[in-house]
């Protein structure tokens, strides 16, 4: 039976490549000469910290900015709350999305059996298995998840006959 994969994955390494380009550019622009601003990755989390919330907005335009350049959607970022640190500056942490979690891979398991399109979908781990007896039923499958309004990017892989 044909079947393909709905996955979410993220290249860490390019995901480096962007921050480098960011911390480069930040230490290049005149409007954060003398700052202390800067950005680093612990594993699948983003650590920003800025001199204030100006700041904090305008590198993440730049981290944005730079992700796009790398074919790297920005969805795949989901921002915490601001935190204060010493005097006016401020942190901020940045988890990186991965897989799909269980209550999005439910949503999209209910919406593709209400569509009509005669499939099945099975949830495995952090990925779902779509399979169907027409290869059209699955290309039908990916434009209609496509169509879906979900924030994190999703990738379709091992279409297989």
């Amino acid at each position: 039976m044909p079947s393909f994969d709905i996955v979410s994955k993220t290249d860490l390494a390019e995901i480096d490549n962007a921050l480098q380009n960011v911390m480069r550019e930040i230490s290049q622009r005149y409007d954060f000469k003398g700052s202390n601003c800067s950005v680093e990755r612990n594993e699948k989390e983003l650590t920003i910290k800025a001199d204030d919330d100006l700041k904090l907005k305008q590198m993440h335009e730049l981290l944005q900015g730079h992700l796009a350049r790398r074919q790297i959607e920005a969805g795949i970022l989901d921002y915490k709350e601001p935190e204060k640190a010493a005097g006016q500056s401020v942190r901020q942490k940045v988890a990186i999305r991965e897989g799909i979690d269980k209550e999005l891979a439910k949503r999209i398991v209910k919406d593709i059996k209400g569509s009509g399109i005669k499939v099945q979908v099975a949830i495995q781990g952090d990925e779902l298995r779509v399979s169907g007896k027409k290869r059209d039923d699955l290309q039908a499958t990916i434009q209609f998840v496509k169509g879906l309004k979900i924030d994190q990017p999703l990738q379709y892989e091992n279409f297989r006959d």
